[in-house]
């Protein structure tokens, strides 16, 4: 008898880390390395290949909010070189490095989905297929 998991949107696994699957275990084995299977239903993740795609949607949109915001507090206050380091170095450095981790998951989730990336012959449950 095989398990059959029911639909798990794959921008609410991939936000929450979680497998695209079955939406409970763990995506990541460390920070960004992606474990080599879910532990709850056997799904195979090592294979997965999200490449330079989530770094990409980052720089695109994070970075957009933040040149658009250092634009603002420029032309509003005019403050030194020095403060805009002081302000958007550790804001864009911490805020790419907090996102990359959803974005990752939410790119995996998304080629189980449409079964890209090392999914394509993936079952929807284990033992099928």
């Amino acid at each position: 008898m095989s398990t059959h998991y029911g639909f798990v949107p794959p921008f609410s696994a991939g936000i929450r880390c979680r497998c695209p699957r079955c939406g409970e275990g763990k995506l990541y084995d460390g920070f960004l390395k992606v474990a080599e299977g879910c532990s709850i239903c056997d799904l195979r993740l090592a294979h997965e290949d999200a490449g330079d795609g989530p770094a990409v949607f980052i720089i695109l949109i994070y970075g957009m909010v933040m040149a658009v915001l250092a634009v603002i507090i420029e032309f509003s206050y005019e403050p030194p070189l020095w403060v805009h380091l002081l302000i958007f170095v550790p804001l864009v450095m911490g805020g790419s490095a907090l996102l990359l981790r959803p974005f990752k998951g939410v790119m995996i989730a998304l080629q189980y989905k449409h079964r890209i990336g090392g999914f394509e012959n993936e079952p929807d449950s284990p033992g099928s297929g």
